[in-house]
């Protein structure tokens, strides 16, 4: 990736920074996605020998990927600066009407718009809508430098209100609302213990550990031994957990992807619009707002983005793991990761185009990765 000298010096300085491994990512995932695909296809009993490995329903090695890809982008967060964040009303507010109130409609709209025929993946598509981002985002929002601090408090208020929506969401998505429009409605059964569940282990524990270790690294060895020599060592292995999720994800679902082709295009194409509209949604309001480049970012990322894993959870919990709502909880994925990575590049190029001074709000350390 070059430069050129009338480049803006913050952008200089963050390519400068980026490794190889973060300069092809795109070509990483890529691959990633094909090599799961493959192996769910060639080798015989992988998906369902994955699959096994669970406790209490959910996944270990997918729960494995997430924890090492979270760690230590939850470790580069400065904990002490949490405050500048829960006083901005702007943010917070903004990221509860985007996350809990017009993501759901649109997804709930496009489902019904691009898929009516198709009652089991229009409502997976729904229960995708409805599981606000919690783990993949911490990986967007930090490659195209948003604000470290804003999303660990954005991703902690998304896992209350999970727990605390999620199942009356539903209720309303796919029972009440249908009913008021004389549409077709679904019923979606689904325990609060289990996404308390997923939020303690998906952002609980790597959040737990990424706040342990800053404490302890800096209270024995300082800032600046911590931000400039751990950070740097650690940095690499949040994209090496991120690739070996998507191994696995891919594995585990690769045959119901690569048999049923055209039925993913038709889910796919309602993904695409959604992840669009509310990634330059999001992005236009926090520029409207006035929150600054990397605020807006993690806004727009935080909206966009899903918590896979618990809208196939649930998909497959309520309706099996062969019902259409499980393969529109799988596309989800399918679809985000390649599109989200494309967003982190856009994000960065809108930085230049509207954001030219420095961005603030985004600590000057170097980027670990």
């Amino acid at each position: 990736m070059s430069t050129t000298t009338h480049d803006d010096p913050a952008d200089v300085a963050v390519v400068g920074r980026l490794s190889r491994l973060d300069r092809f990512l795109p070509l990483w995932i890529g691959l990633a996605m094909a090599a799961g695909l493959l192996l769910g296809r060639l080798v015989p009993g992988l998906d369902a020998a994955l699959d096994a490995v669970r406790i209490g329903g959910v996944s270990l090695p997918i729960a494995l990927g997430l924890l090492i890809m979270m760690y230590p982008v939850l470790a580069k967060v400065r904990y002490d600066r949490l405050g500048t964040v829960t006083g901005d009303r702007r943010l917070l507010l903004s990221s509860l009407a985007l996350n809990w109130i017009v993501g759901p409609a649109l997804m709930f709209a496009l489902a019904w718009f691009f898929l009516a025929d198709q009652p089991e993946y229009r409502t997976g598509l729904i229960i995708v809508g409805l599981a606000r981002c919690i783990a993949m985002v911490v990986i967007w929002n930090d490659l195209a430098c948003g604000d470290r601090e804003a999303a660990a408090v954005l991703v902690a208020l998304n896992s209350v209100f999970q727990v605390l929506a999620f199942g009356v969401l539903g209720w309303f998505y796919l029972a009440v609302l249908p009913d008021w429009l004389g549409l077709e409605g679904a019923e979606l059964t689904v325990s609060g213990w289990d996404i308390a569940r997923n939020v303690l282990i998906f952002l609980g524990v790597p959040l737990l550990a990424g706040y342990l270790t800053r404490r302890l690294g800096e209270r024995t060895r300082g800032r600046d031994w911590y931000e400039r020599r751990f950070l740097p060592r650690i940095g690499p292995t949040a994209l090496y957990g991120l690739l070996f999720t998507i191994v696995v994800l891919f594995a585990l679902q690769g045959e119901a992807i690569t048999d049923r082709p055209l039925d993913v295009a038709r889910i796919a194409l309602p993904l695409l619009v959604y992840f669009a509209v509310m990634w330059a949604g999001s992005y236009a309001l926090g520029r409207a707002v006035g929150l600054g480049y990397a605020r807006t970012t993690t806004l727009a990322f935080t909206a966009a983005g899903n918590n896979f894993e618990l809208a196939i959870a649930v998909a497959i919990g309520t309706f099996g793991v062969t019902s259409g709502q499980a393969l529109a909880g799988v596309v989800g994925p399918l679809i985000e990761v390649p599109v989200l990575v494309a967003l982190v590049h856009v994000s960065l190029w809108a930085r230049r185009r509207f954001f030219p001074s420095p961005a603030p709000g985004r600590p000057t350390v170097p980027v670990a990765h």
